[in-house]
């Protein structure tokens, strides 16, 4: 039987109130993932494709960040073409790697907690197969 550790029945201690809502949407989160990645930012079309969203979704996705301030939206022209960049702020970058902490710490609970209860490998199991 596992030792509990007294932190862990501290009150909140599994709340993660680091994990902002804003963020944790699927393709928000892909959006910032991929926006981490490129310091610079990306094109429109570019991050399209990394996070397979549509046009209307990624504009959608991208104003919300902007309005919560997480990215910053350049337009311009390339030759005759519109070109829109989005790019972390400073801020959102900042608030990007304190969730990323965050979940990290989610990870590494949920591994220590499952550790105990992982299941027998297969050959040990009732019905499973032996190779011996």
């Amino acid at each position: 039987m596992k030792t509990s550790d007294p932190s862990e029945n501290s009150s909140g201690r599994f709340a993660y109130d680091g994990l902002a809502r804003v963020i944790h949407e699927k393709a928000r989160l892909s959006i910032l993932s991929s926006l981490s990645a490129h310091k610079s930012g990306l094109a429109f079309n570019d991050l399209k494709e990394l996070c397979k969203l549509t046009d209307g979704n990624l504009s959608r996705q991208l104003q919300i960040l902007k309005d919560e301030g997480f990215v910053e939206i350049t337009k311009s022209n390339k030759g005759n073409r519109p070109l829109t960049i989005a790019q972390l702020t400073t801020a959102g970058r900042k608030r990007f790697l304190e969730y990323i902490d965050v979940l990290q710490n989610v990870v590494a609970d949920a591994a220590r907690n499952v550790k105990d209860e992982s299941p027998a490998p297969a050959s040990t199991r009732r019905g499973g197969l032996s190779t011996a």
